[in-house]
């Protein structure tokens, strides 16, 4: 099979599946090499992005997806109605990122940093698939971790939780 049938293969497989996808699934699927795989992604993504195209591959972890340009987000705002259209609380930011730079954190900690109950936010995050448990602790009770989900970066347009900008920037924001 030539390059350019199997790029066609790879954009059909992300339409059709509309959520995220390993490239080892797409490799397996095709039958080829994962390195092989990641290359033809990345052309892909890269000539999507110079013909400008409407929609782009969008990558996080190990993952494929393909999603809209950001700069076209009021435009298709316009035109269809999200389904869950309120933005999150600030309580619920809060705890947001409290998870995404402590992870794996369980609520007991989220709640000593909050100073607060964080029973409600926890529950939208988790609604909103922000949010997951991801273990519980070895202690009495077992308490639940809870840990970010690949929704979280793709929500703030992140390829890992790498990329969240380190907490010391803010900080000396909040001292200034």
């Amino acid at each position: 099979m030539d390059k350019r049938e199997l790029k066609a293969i790879i954009e059909g497989l992300l339409f059709t599946f509309g959520d995220p996808i390993e490239a080892k699934e797409l490799a397996k699927v095709l039958d080829i090499s994962n390195k092989e795989t990641e290359e033809l992604l990345k052309e892909i993504k890269d000539e999507f992005d110079f013909n400008r195209r409407g929609i782009r591959i969008i990558k996080f972890n190990n993952s494929y997806q393909l999603g809209t340009r950001p700069e076209h987000h009021e435009y298709i705002k316009s035109i269809v109605q999200t389904r869950n259209t309120k933005n999150l609380s600030s309580a619920a930011l809060e705890t947001l990122s409290i998870i995404a730079y402590k992870q794996p954190v369980i609520k007991a900690d989220i709640d000593q940093i909050r100073g607060v109950k964080s029973d409600r936010s926890l529950e939208t995050l988790i609604n909103r698939k922000l949010v997951k448990e991801v273990g519980r602790l070895d202690k009495p009770g077992k308490p639940i971790q809870y840990g970010t989900t690949d929704d979280f970066l793709k929500y703030f347009g992140l390829e890992s939780i790498d990329q969240l900008p380190p907490v010391d920037t803010y900080m000396e924001v909040v001292e200034e």
